[in-house]
């Protein structure tokens, strides 16, 4: 996805940036969310042998909805992520 001219109004910039602190404010809570499905998906292996599907499909989301954030953080796309659109 293309980025729109070089030359924004400090509006627009402002607005962006708060938008940036809150989403990382947003990728802190996910690092640790992520963490959480690690050692519970390793504790899970370690006892039954095997991965938990659900709990690999939800780290797999996780890992997405970061990955979208980042992008959006580091100014690589314009689409707000979730919650003002719609969750990977």
């Amino acid at each position: 996805m293309e980025l729109p001219p070089a030359t924004l109004d400090r509006k627009r910039i402002a607005i962006r940036l708060l938008y940036t602190i809150f989403y990382l404010v947003v990728l802190e809570i996910l690092k640790l969310v992520l963490q959480a499905v690690v050692v519970f998906q390793y504790v899970y292996l370690l006892i039954t042998r095997r991965t938990s599907e659900p709990v690999r499909r939800f780290g797999n989301k996780v890992a997405t909805y970061a990955y979208r954030v980042m992008r959006y953080v580091t100014v690589a796309e314009n689409p707000l992520p979730f919650p003002f659109s719609d969750f990977p």
